[in-house]
């Protein structure tokens, strides 16, 4: 069984992780490696946490289960998670990255990035599929994705996918497809790391 990491912004999406949660141990989905409030102590330095983050939660797991709500992207532990989920470290191995966008972003798009997704995944779906061409393309359609998924989304080295919560909310075969498909791709996978670590979380429109 493929080993994941769940990050989510702890505050508004609780309830959606532990839904993915219980796919995962009701109908092995995947293994859930994720951080619980209170596992970090958070008055420790930010540079241990992410030491913590990295060397402790992430250093077995295969995926990271990105889940994308309206604030997601100016978490900075998220961002952490993020990039260090993207790199071969000392400890850990970079991990392939999925990213389930939640209702709450009323985002109706996806992207099918992965092997065989778009008939695993999609199958209904007939229409002609369409290529983004700018990044100004990718956050108009995808207003609550973080720069550094956008970042990667358009890097012709990475494959990951982007999936709508009523694609898995009830299918945890497809969630399993998609955790195992996006483990299969993470070494190959040549991740865009040049956006620095966020220091601090803002939302500058609140």
């Amino acid at each position: 069984m493929t080993k994941a990491f769940v990050s989510f912004h702890h505050g508004n999406d609780r309830p959606y992780k532990e839904h993915i949660c219980w796919l995962a141990s009701e109908y092995g989905a995947f293994e859930d490696l994720s951080v619980e409030v209170g596992d970090i102590n958070e008055n420790l330095p930010n540079q241990t946490i992410r030491q913590i983050i990295r060397d402790e939660y992430l250093r077995d797991s295969e995926v990271t289960i990105l889940l994308c709500g309206t604030e997601t992207r100016y978490r900075k532990h998220i961002d952490w998670e993020l990039k260090s989920s993207m790199i071969d470290g000392r400890i850990n191995r970079r991990s392939g990255i999925l990213v389930i966008d939640l209702p709450t972003t009323s985002t109706t798009s996806w992207h099918a990035g992965l092997p065989g997704e778009k008939e695993a995944i999609y199958p209904e779906y007939k229409g002609g599929w369409t290529s983004l061409e700018t990044k100004s393309d990718y956050q108009t359609r995808y207003p609550y994705l973080s720069e550094r998924i956008i970042d990667n989304l358009m890097n012709p080295n990475v494959q990951m996918s982007v999936v709508p919560w009523s694609k898995i909310e009830n299918n945890p075969s497809a969630l399993r497809f998609l955790v195992d498909t996006s483990a299969a791709v993470a070494a190959s996978n040549k991740y865009d790391l040049s956006l620095p670590m966020r220091m601090r979380d803002h939302n500058p429109f609140a």
